[in-house]
């Protein structure tokens, strides 16, 4: 897909993605994704050489090797959803090799699944595309579920099927998030001793993040600071929703603030609302992905483009989208994955 493609598909809103100038936190303070991204950013930090192998496996894979971006296939809403909500739209999905097949047709940086999933194909499988091994999860047949997640395996159990890095996520702002804090710097620190790298589901949940019928669960000042929780444990890359809107803090009227953050370090601008968040996973030395949510049917084509303009032109990383991709036929679900990868690809998108 050329930038022409793209601009058609932006549409009139071409201008105010493709053209908008971040006035600020300013480009130059931004570690941008490159292809010497290891040597530039990482080759200063504690991580082993083994750790810094495995972050070079996800980089020099799929369709955007070398580039310093990355796109991946994520597949755990068969339990972080149940698998016949996510399933029923493309059956073919119950089937783990499908989900490979798709990372791997679709040209990603690697697969993001579960134990079980994962597992049952690895022996064919993980020498052909990164695994990264989802660690916990939030199980819907607990009544009334609560914001948990709780680990299915062990560190070692995915090291052994071979995975290049695990994943975990934090409910941060639940009852349950300083526990689940715990459990999992304790499971990067063992990943980063056995070789492995580590992302970051920085999540948020609390229903006092909604007031007055807007939703600040999404908001850049809430999941900037979620973010800069995970970084600080050591996460590699950082998995956050793309933000919609800002000043939950002030909203909930907790935690601390400086009138900064909405004055002079955002602006109502998704591009920078997402440098926000950027700028909070350590003026992207841990790379920022965003994920592409959930499948709407006909938009999800431009949706799934205008997330990767927005989180690329913002200083971010890539993006992991699975539901926009699986929840159709392969054919169509491979074609999102490219559209996502040309964004990436194109020498005229550029940080804002």
């Amino acid at each position: 897909m050329d930038t022409s493609k793209i601009k058609s598909l932006l549409g009139d809103k071409s201008e105010f993605y493709l053209n908008h100038s971040c006035k600020t936190i300013d480009k130059s303070l931004i570690h941008i994704p490159s292809p010497t991204l290891i040597d530039d950013v990482w080759i200063a930090s504690d991580r082993n050489i083994q750790t810094l192998n495995s972050l070079q496996a996800i980089l020099g894979h799929g369709r955007l090797a070398n580039t310093g971006y990355v796109s991946i296939l994520p597949v755990d809403q068969g339990i972080e959803h149940t698998a016949g909500a996510s399933f029923a739209p493309n059956p073919l999905y119950f089937d783990p090799e499908n989900i490979v097949k798709l990372a791997i047709e679709g040209g990603c940086n690697a697969v993001a699944s579960t134990f079980g999933v994962l597992g049952s194909v690895a022996r064919k499988y993980a020498h052909k595309i990164p695994f990264l091994v989802k660690l916990n999860h939030n199980e819907l047949l607990s009544y009334p579920n609560t914001y948990n997640q709780i680990m299915f395996g062990t560190v070692k159990e995915a090291w052994n099927m071979g995975a290049v890095a695990v994943g975990a996520t934090i409910y941060f702002g639940s009852q349950e998030s300083r526990q689940q804090l715990i459990q999992v710097a304790e499971a990067f620190e063992y990943a980063h001793e056995l070789g492995m790298a580590t992302v970051l589901w920085c999540y948020l949940r609390n229903n006092a993040f909604k007031q007055d019928g807007v939703d600040y669960h999404e908001a850049a000042d809430l999941t900037g600071q979620a973010n800069h929780l995970g970084v600080t444990i050591k996460a590699d890359i950082v998995k956050q929703k793309l933000p919609v809107n800002n000043g939950g803090f002030t909203a909930i009227n907790f935690g601390k603030i400086n009138q900064k953050m909405y004055t002079e370090l955002t602006t109502e601008h998704p591009i920078d609302l997402c440098r926000y968040q950027v700028a909070n996973s350590y003026m992207g030395r841990v790379g920022l992905i965003n994920s592409g949510g959930e499948s709407h049917g006909a938009s999800d084509l431009k949706d799934a483009v205008v997330t990767a303009v927005v989180n690329k032109r913002a200083g971010g990383m890539g993006l992991i989208s699975g539901r926009k991709a699986f929840q159709k036929s392969m054919k169509d679900g491979v074609e999102l994955l490219n559209a996502i990868q040309d964004v990436y690809l194109d020498h005229e998108i550029t940080i804002a």
